[in-house]
């Protein structure tokens, strides 16, 4: 038998914005397919109407472009694909036959109980202390086509009474199944019940579609997260009453991304009060609610993409940083823990950080661009470029370009209280005079000349290098920080060094 092409689909729900942990599964099937020669779908499990959000769907599309995870079939790609539509609203039409195949074949069967009927039982078990199931248990006491008679089903259907299909799950059957994550797991159906297949709204639940869909679209592979293992029995026991058993997927369950403090699934919660985002891109809701966004924040995708990589995926040496092409060649399914991984917003940054500085001054002249914008800044590209290259080592951050290098662009409106009282002594301005006049004379005005002949007229001098070139920070920067002293005065110009040291020799008193 020839071996299958790999397909793997992922596939959200359009209920909200995409968590992060759901990003992660969609770069983990992207990973796969791609170090595997084969295909990555995207499909939109759309079935719960009530819970829909119109802008979900879009977001989702934009989320998986901006972290260069790019489908080759499916929503965003291909709608119509060789599989039809890649939304399951738009096929919910197909799914029925599948439905009647399980009636007549006795996997499944029609439930006319409404929805009141089992509210009653639900909150009768809640006080007898004994939860309402629907199952092997329960079914025969209730109204379906298993404990009605033929002529009571027959008659119900024509009335056009309401009525959902739900799976007949067997009675005491022990299924031994195989993870690629968790290797040997066991269940026993009667801790199983039976899940509705069908809804009375016409739609199918997520248990039939899903398994119809990536029976159709061929998928080799279903890698979700570990939320979905107790469903894998339910969905392997529907391969097999369709007759779909060879070509069952395998079946992968991802660990689950945990709070950095504490226990359990990392949730947006967690990110409000520890003030880090939990979705990839800024979330605007249909009532108006937002969220904030990886992207919004000053991240770049190649961070974000590198840490969640590394969120239950182990490479086996101690790299960290990893290009997308680096992490198709290294990834495997056989190196993805089972235990969840603890989320770290301060390695997050340092991931960040990390990226800005691989990234060349002419790549970070373009995050920086919209920053300057903002500040009604005009500067070339190429000195944008330059500036980035110079202060790179210093950010987090995107926006930390401004407040890294805004001396580049704007001349200090105030100066540094602590540097003051701790630089600029009695001496200080006749230095700075003579500094001046210094500085009127060169015409060579590149960095290491004007830092070579400034060291030699201080060692003449015998003034103390420290205080000297700290007064000219403060007076060219307006605080204690920033790039290489000479490279500030090449890049900004003869002129305008001048202008900004001899207006904090006009402004600067001596600290007392």
């Amino acid at each position: 038998m020839a071996e299958r092409r790999v397909r793997v689909r992922f596939a959200p729900s359009p209920t909200g914005p995409l968590h992060m942990g759901g990003v992660r599964t969609a770069l983990f099937n992207y990973l796969f397919a791609k170090k595997n020669g084969g295909d990555f779908l995207l499909r939109i499990e759309d079935t719960d109407q009530t819970r829909f959000v119109k802008n979900a769907e879009a977001y989702i599309v934009e989320s998986l472009k901006w972290c260069g995870i790019n489908p080759d079939e499916g929503i965003g790609v291909t709608p119509e694909g060789p599989y039809g539509p890649y939304r399951q609203s738009d096929r919910k039409t197909m799914y029925k036959q599948y439905a009647y195949q399980l009636i007549e074949s006795g996997n499944a069967y029609f439930a006319f109980d409404t929805p009141e009927e089992l509210t009653k039982l639900r909150e009768k078990g809640e006080q007898e202390k004994n939860p309402f199931v629907y199952n092997y248990k329960t079914r025969m006491e209730l109204c379906n086509s298993l404990a009605l008679s033929k002529e009571e089903v027959e008659k119900r259907l024509n009335s056009g009474e309401n009525f959902v299909i739900r799976f007949k799950m067997p009675e005491n059957q022990d299924i031994y199944l195989y993870d690629e994550i968790r290797k040997d797991v066991h269940f026993n159906t009667n801790e199983l019940d039976d899940k509705v297949l069908y809804k009375s709204d016409g739609m199918p639940t997520y248990h039939l579609a899903n398994v119809v869909d990536d029976y159709l679209m061929k998928i080799s592979h279903v890698i979700r997260g570990e939320e979905w293992l107790s469903s894998m029995p339910l969905h392997v026991l529907l391969y097999r009453a369709l007759g779909w058993e060879d070509v069952m997927p395998k079946f992968a369950h991802l660990p689950l991304i945990l709070k950095p403090v504490g226990h359990g699934k990392l949730s947006k919660r967690d990110g409000d009060k520890l003030g880090f985002p939990v979705f990839p891109l800024f979330w605007v809701g249909d009532e108006g609610e937002t969220a904030s966004g990886y992207r919004e924040t000053g991240y770049v995708p190649e961070a974000f993409v590198n840490m969640l990589a590394l969120l239950g995926w182990n490479p086996g040496t101690e790299q960290e940083i990893f290009t997308m092409d680096e992490l198709i060649k290294e990834f495997s399914l056989e190196r993805v823990g089972k235990s969840g991984s603890k989320f770290d917003p301060e390695k997050t940054k340092w991931f960040n950080q990390q990226w800005l500085r691989r990234k060349s001054g002419s790549e970070l002249a373009e995050l920086f661009a919209p920053i300057l914008a903002e500040k009604n800044v005009q500067a070339s590209t190429e000195y944008v470029a330059k500036v980035c290259d110079m202060i790179k080592e210093r950010i987090v951050f995107a926006q930390d370009l401004w407040s890294q290098g805004y001396y580049f662009f704007v001349a200090p409106e105030s100066y540094d209280e602590k540097v003051i009282k701790k630089r600029w002594k009695a001496d200080a301005p006749a230095q700075i005079q003579e500094f001046i006049e210094f500085l009127k004379k060169e015409t060579d005005y590149t960095s290491a000349t004007l830092e070579a002949k400034a060291m030699a007229l201080i060692q003449e001098k015998q003034w103390n290098v420290g205080q000297v070139c700290n007064c000219l920070r403060l007076a060219v920067v307006g605080a204690g920080m920033g790039a290489h002293l000479f490279d500030i005065f090449e890049m900004i110009g003869k002129d305008e060094t001048i202008a900004r040291v001899q207006k904090a020799l006009d402004t600067i008193k001596v600290a007392e």
